[in-house]
């Protein structure tokens, strides 16, 4: 049985609903996997939130193995983050998964837990496309006048978005509904869109409810397609079903028959 280790903070309902999501697809067969553990950076009673997911994590008994990044951040504060991979590291010992998930894990990973396991992360952008998080990956996009755009899942690395894409998804920004609300904006800088209207521009809300719509069937496709081998990640590379080093496993047009 393919093993998934996954790491979250759970600080939001996305989080939880995303778990939900994958063990549903899991128990339906359609993932041939089983999630190893949960790792949280979070401990019961930090939060409302990931009160409430490590709720549904012991519902769905699934192995919950909670260590507050907090604590050492307040009682370490220099190189609070090595001493706190260590002691996960320790927490750890014992399993051993195939595929790890960071599913709303909001911890940079350091490079000694990148070495230790094959980690992915999703990114709101297509591979090539802009860095940071999705608000300012939409802004980018806005301010470059795009045409495409996609989400990906990449390999984790002690660097910020900058592991190499996994698996992704394209989709146009042009065409319906998008020509109106790109004519909308026409000329105008964008710096002067997001101070006078911010999120609430129609062009930004569409971009983002585009991406959204694909990131939980990107990452049911993801793992699905681990499964199943047809990617795999050896030695830090990402290859297909061959061996063959890849740029990345373009999974469009799945994820776009999915949502037909």
């Amino acid at each position: 049985m393919y093993r998934i280790g996954w790491f979250s903070t759970g600080r939001d309902a996305a989080a939880l609903q995303l778990l939900h999501t994958v063990w549903r697809s899991i128990k339906r067969g359609e993932i041939k996997a089983e999630i190893l553990f949960v790792f949280s950076n979070r401990e019961p009673g930090e939060a409302r939130e990931s009160d409430s997911f490590f709720k549904l994590v012991r519902r769905y008994r699934i192995p919950l193995i909670c260590l507050s990044s907090n604590k050492f951040k307040q009682r370490y504060e220099k190189r609070w983050r090595t001493r706190f991979e260590k002691e996960a590291m320790k927490k750890l010992e014992g399993f051993y998964p195939d595929l790890c998930l960071l599913a709303g894990y909001m911890l940079i990973v350091g490079e000694e837990m990148c070495r230790r396991y094959p980690m992915i992360n999703l990114h709101p952008a297509a591979p090539d496309g802009p860095k940071g998080t999705w608000q300012e990956v939409i802004w980018k996009l806005m301010e470059e006048g795009a045409t495409e755009t996609g989400v990906m899942m990449h390999l984790v690395t002690p660097e910020l978005d900058e592991g190499p894409p996994v698996v992704y998804c394209t989709f146009s920004l042009r065409g319906k509904p998008f020509d109106s609300y790109w004519k909308a904006i026409e000329g105008l800088p964008v710096d002067e869109v997001k101070a006078k209207q911010g999120e609430r521009n129609l062009l930004f809300r569409q971009m983002r409810k585009h991406g959204l719509a694909r990131e939980f069937p990107l990452i049911i496709a993801t793992l699905k397609a681990f499964t199943e081998g047809r990617v795999r990640i050896e030695e830090g590379k990402v290859v297909d079903s061959a061996g063959e080093p890849i740029e990345g496993y373009d999974l469009s047009g799945e994820i776009e028959r999915k949502r037909r």
